[in-house]
């Protein structure tokens, strides 16, 4: 592998600040998009298959893209990747301001734009231990997560105050500006490549495929770490579509109280990142995620023993939540980048990222039947205590105890 430049700094604030502005404009369409299907349909149906198409193509396709991500210039398919979103967002904006958008075609744009997401996540991940130093990258996940919070936080309000005043062409080609901002922010950036001998040119994909997983699973410890964190994932992603249940329904609340608590979340995962972006040099980081996990577990459970008169707790509640997350998924992200070396990685993420995105549908099945079944409320008891079951099993496992002794 080549070595990362002397002045990463510069260049890892640059890529960061093309993806922040690209972050917003992408989540503003996408809520816009969210909007316009509820104004038109009214249809849950229809909301879930525009949801299915945000993760199924990071589920099926992603151990294939990460064998293109691996096979080819890393910086050059994340400039593709974000082309293509823009390409995807200028077709909806041109069609949006000539005709009412059929459905059909709003659904493959969503899904086009899914798949350069796959890609561009991908590559990111892959690239930035090219460019950034083993000791510096717990801090920049740490960074990066902060700034994809702080579009968290700011998106859901200007989605909403665009969308009243400008039609969906207008913040498609806004969304068009913001992925070329980032693609050019990419181009400015110099991402220290694969050497040739390193990049594989096997005939056959499932061989690739193969290498992929088995330096995955030659590391028990990240192998370990991945199995737990798809139980967790399992668990606690389906309470995302929960929450308004939560807020409007058990605490009697209004939009304006949805709004609090997915703030109050946002502001929290902010928080978090910023904190392990200037703590991420710490040596033991296997306790800061299973301490990660536990807040979830103890927040999800605090929330499940309240009164429907109590929800100022519950959003401080959903601020614990989010002020946890960094410490999981930045840590996580760092240790791969660390530990599986560099000709493998595309592959790893995207095996990693499929594993946990075929979670997903399983856990939405499994928790929409129990939260019918038993209450919202008693749903976010009963998962808090199965994630703090989790987090125990995180620090009892001794595979991933040694991640801390062996990085």
């Amino acid at each position: 592998m080549k070595q990362q430049t002397s002045n990463w700094k510069r260049h890892f604030a640059t890529l960061w600040a093309g993806q922040a502005v690209s972050l917003v404009t992408s989540a503003i369409l996408q809520m816009a998009i969210v909007f316009h299907l509820t104004e038109r349909t009214g249809s849950a149906l229809v909301l879930s298959v525009a949801s299915i198409m945000g993760f199924l193509p990071y589920a099926v396709l992603g151990p294939f893209i990460g064998i293109l991500v691996d096979r080819y210039n890393r910086k050059a398919v994340i400039i593709a990747a974000d082309l293509t979103v823009a390409s995807a967002a200028a077709v909806l904006a041109l069609a949006a301001m000539h005709s009412e958008l059929p459905l059909w075609m709003i659904m493959a744009v969503l899904f086009i734009r899914s798949v350069g997401s796959a890609f561009h996540s991908t590559a990111l991940n892959a690239a930035t231990p090219m460019l950034v130093p083993a000791e510096e990258l717990t801090k920049c996940a740490g960074y990066s997560q902060s700034v994809q919070s702080l579009s968290y936080v700011l998106s859901p309000a200007l989605a909403a105050v665009l969308y009243s005043i400008w039609p969906l062409s207008a913040l498609a080609g806004l969304d068009v500006a913001g992925a070329l901002a980032a693609s050019g922010a990419v181009a400015m950036v110099r991402i220290p490549e694969l050497e040739a001998e390193q990049r594989s040119t096997k005939p056959n994909w499932w061989d690739e495929l193969r290498e992929g997983f088995t330096a995955l699973r030659k590391d028990k410890g990240l192998f370990a770490l991945l199995m737990v964190g798809t139980l967790y994932m399992l668990i606690y992603m389906p309470i995302n579509a929960l929450y308004p249940l939560m807020s409007m329904d058990y605490f009697g609340g209004t939009p304006v109280h949805l709004s609090i608590t997915e703030s109050a979340y946002a502001l929290g995962m902010l928080v978090g990142g910023l904190v392990l972006g200037l703590a991420g040099s710490v040596k033991k980081r296997i306790p800061l995620v299973a301490g990660s996990i536990m807040v979830m577990g103890l927040s999800l459970t605090v929330s499940g023993l309240l009164r429907s008169n109590q929800f100022i707790v519950f959003a401080m509640c959903c601020a614990a939540m989010g002020l946890s997350v960094p410490f999981f998924s930045g840590i996580h992200t760092a240790l791969f980048q660390e530990r599986i070396s560099p000709e493998y990685l595309g592959r790893v993420f995207s095996l990693t990222g499929s594993i946990m995105s075929l979670s997903m549908p399983l856990g939405l099945t499994i928790s929409g039947i129990f939260a019918d079944g038993v209450g919202v409320q008693r749903w976010f008891l009963l998962s808090g205590i199965v994630i703090i079951g989790v987090s125990m099993l995180c620090v009892a496992l001794p595979a991933i105890r040694d991640l801390d002794r062996t990085t």
